[in-house]
């Protein structure tokens, strides 16, 4: 019986990690595949010790195995994050599939694609714009990062904006990777969630991933790629071995090749197709988005390294760690087994957390706040009002938004205490129907402690996604100010409330 049991037990939790698709790629001591235990080490202290940025995930391969990986506590490898504009690199894959299919050509016409969609009046501009010129970046479009939040017909309002000569000027715009989705999603009948699973995710054993959608029912394309880190680290696999896997070709090695080409100056750096040359290191290539989501391709090095945080940096910093802390440590072959090293990493790997709030447990002021609503001002979270319940080491807020809809978010003391919400995140761009596509629950982990005798201080990570708050509580006389630092934005919102009970 007891044998049963336990048979019962691994089954379920194999199901478990399967669900989760972690711990599916092989793994080796960093030794073993050329590198010395304590060069990734010092990446990890590294980046954990970057101003103004947390890390939420990173991993290390080499010679397809990883080497290394950190997820720094509240965040756990089975978290999906949104990945911003790194979703791009996804959508020129799915356009070299669609050409390999014989669907779609480069100097195919973006007009001749969508007559029906077409303004009263063509420019020979609009007429000239070509497949080729959208994968660059230059399609003669003046970016307008407002369409999406304006409009609901995105693919019209494109083509109706005014095109000055394409092929001549380089503009980055997420709307022209939204292009290109509608292109491969009209020309293959499929969403490319569909046409990507089918291709080339369901060979590599990932299933645990979805893409944002447009209001007319287009994957977004240019950002709202929601998916996990290991997930990431096949994909740039793939991108470094020049779409095979397993030995299986997924996408043709000419069309992984030519993506990786350097087609654009872009300011200071090179772009490719839909894909970012590494400046410094001609052998690298990123896929790149918003607050520091990267997957990198180190080709002539045989590495893949990815990162998922939020930083108000530039991201350079980032880069130049890849670049100085572990690049130059890599060896051909395989080096003499390090136990102390290797032991100090993985010691390292499972002790990597985010600071918790610093401050009291306790303060005479709590009973001031103690299940009373704050009705709060108009804000950017759409927060019509709190409440505050404290137990022992343990603060509740229970969040009512302008739609009526109530959830919880809970706070440990010294401690990140994780619950999931029947809620989005806040979310640092605001298209029309953000978060279609994407499935709950989204996660939450909070800390707390009063900073000061009468100021309480909330953290809450939205592990499954992006985004942080911090929120300050303090009363002036007699009207609550609460001050909320996100991750995003550097410049902190005030609210005003008051108590209404």
């Amino acid at each position: 019986m007891k044998k049963k049991i336990l048979c019962l037990l691994t089954s379920f939790l194999s199901v478990c990690v399967v669900s989760a698709q972690t711990n599916d790629l092989p793994r080796s001591t960093p030794e073993e595949q050329g590198v010395p235990s304590a060069a990734v080490a010092a990446l990890f202290d590294s980046l954990s010790a970057l101003p103004l940025t947390d890390m939420h995930g990173v991993i290390v391969m080499r010679h397809g195995k990883v080497i290394g990986e950190m997820y720094p506590k509240p965040y756990a490898p089975e978290y999906r994050h949104t990945m911003y504009s790194a979703s791009k690199t996804f959508v020129g894959v799915a356009v070299g599939l669609a050409i390999a299919d014989n669907r779609l050509r480069l100097d195919d016409r973006v007009a001749a694609i969508f007559p029906e969609l077409l303004p009263d009046s063509v420019s020979k501009d609009l007429a000239d714009m070509t497949v080729r010129h959208l994968l660059k970046m230059t399609s003669g479009v003046k970016p307008d990062w407002n369409l999406r939040s304006r409009q609901t017909e995105w693919v019209r309002g494109f083509l109706a904006k005014p095109v000055v000569k394409p092929g001549t000027t380089y503009a980055y715009d997420s709307m022209v990777s939204y292009m290109l989705a509608a292109i491969v999603q009209k020309v293959t009948g499929m969403k490319l969630t569909e046409y990507l699973q089918e291709r080339i995710f369901t060979p590599m054993n990932v299933t645990e991933w979805a893409w944002e959608e447009s209001p007319e029912g287009i994957n977004t394309g240019g950002w709202g790629v929601h998916i996990q880190p290991e997930s990431l680290a096949k994909f740039g696999q793939l991108i470094l071995d020049e779409g095979r896997w397993n030995g299986k070709q997924l996408v043709p090695a000419e069309w992984i090749r030519e993506m990786c080409k350097k087609h654009q100056e872009a300011g200071r750096e090179v772009y490719g197709y839909h894909i970012w040359h590494c400046g410094g290191h001609d052998g690298a290539v990123r896929a790149d988005g918003a607050l520091g989501q990267y997957v990198f391709s180190v080709l002539d090095k045989d590495m893949v390294v990815v990162m998922t945080e939020a930083t108000l940096g530039n991201g350079r910093d980032q880069r130049r760690l890849i670049w100085d802390v572990l690049l130059p440590t890599l060896k051909d072959e395989s080096l003499p087994v390090n136990k102390k090293d290797y032991q100090r990493l993985l010691k390292k790997q499972a002790s990597y957390k985010l600071p918790e709030v610093k401050g009291k447990a306790t303060s005479s002021f709590a009973n001031q706040w103690e299940n009373k609503t704050i009705e709060l001002g108009k804000n950017t979270f759409g927060w019509k009002s709190l409440r505050l319940n404290f137990g022992k080491k343990e603060v509740t807020m229970t969040v009512t938004e302008n739609s009526g809809k109530s959830y919880e978010l809970p706070f440990g003391y010294q401690v990140w205490k994780t619950a999931s919400m029947d809620a989005y995140p806040p979310y640092s761009i605001t298209p029309k129907d953000c978060f279609k596509g994407l499935e709950g629950p989204y996660w939450v982990s909070g800390s707390y402690a009063w900073i000061s005798k009468e100021e309480l201080q909330l953290k809450a990570h939205y592990v499954n996604w992006v985004s942080a708050l911090e929120m300050t509580f303090r009363i002036e006389n007699g009207e609550v100010k609460l001050q909320v630092q996100t991750n995003y934005v550097k410049k902190p919102y005030s609210i005003s409330g008051k108590f209404t009970e």
